[in-house]
This record gives structure tokens, sequence and C-alpha cells, in this order.
């Protein structure tokens, strides 16, 4: 009990701005996304090689959403930062997530929404949805 009374009060070291922008817009991502007629199903689904930001469902399609935040695109648009070995990592997340549903027969979409977020604003500026970013490819090593 004192260990959870410590934690209660006494909170430790402040996480880095950049995880704190990344956690805004992922909220953003998945209010945007019930907006838009999807179910969140989960947050951060952490697999052995690397985690999902959103597991959710369109109708019947299971959708893996990858949320990248930024404050401008002026170095590129943010879905340019879900390069080929980030795709790899979201795919055998993805693999990894079906087997523990015993790999049901749905359709799956691999989904990018872009948040652009100024550090000290409420709300995005604006939030992009790239339905199929990209597809599952048929063979991949885990």
């Amino acid at each position: 009990m004192a260990s959870w009374w410590r934690t209660f009060w006494f909170k430790g070291p402040a996480a880095p701005a950049h995880l704190v922008k990344g956690e805004r817009g992922e909220r953003a991502a998945a209010r945007h996304l019930r907006r838009q007629g999807y179910k969140i199903l989960t947050r951060r689904f952490a697999g052995k090689h690397g985690e999902i930001d959103l597991v959710a469902r369109e109708g019947e399609v299971l959708a893996f959403v990858e949320v990248k935040t930024r404050a401008s695109d002026e170095y590129g648009d943010a879905a340019s930062a879900v390069d080929r070995e980030k795709r790899r990592h979201l795919v055998s997340c993805a693999r990894e997530y079906l087997r523990l549903l015993n790999n049901p027969r749905v359709p799956v979409r691999f989904d990018v929404v872009e948040v652009y977020l100024d550090d000290d604003a409420r709300e995005p500026r604006e939030v992009r949805l790239i339905r199929g970013a990209f597809a599952m490819p048929e063979h991949i090593s885990d």
C-alpha cells in the first residue's frame, strides 16, 4: 500500500516531450477514427518486433494503424516515416496479433494517420487518414 501511495502523490520525472506529443497524437487519431466509423479494439499492441499504435475495426476490416505526429510537414509528410523497415515490423506485429486470435479469416488493412499538432495547441491542426497505406505481403519472415 505504501508504494501505491507514493506513486499516487509523487510523480516521477516528466516524460520526454516527443513521447508526450506522440501520446496526444494517438488520442487525437483514435478520436478521428471513431468519428470515421472505426471501433478501436487495442491501443499499443506490443509484439516481439515492435508495437502497433492502434488496432481497429472498420466494418468487417481489421485495420492496423500507425500514427505519426508532427508539428509540420516542412521536411515531408508524416507518413513518409513509415519506411520499409517500419512496415516490416508492423506486418510482423500484425501477424502476431492475428495468431493470438487464432488467425481469423478477415480482411486486413494497414492505415496511417498523420496528426499535425502544435506544441501548445489543445487540438490538432490537421488529421489525415491514409486507408490502405500499404499491403501485407504474402511472405515475411518473423
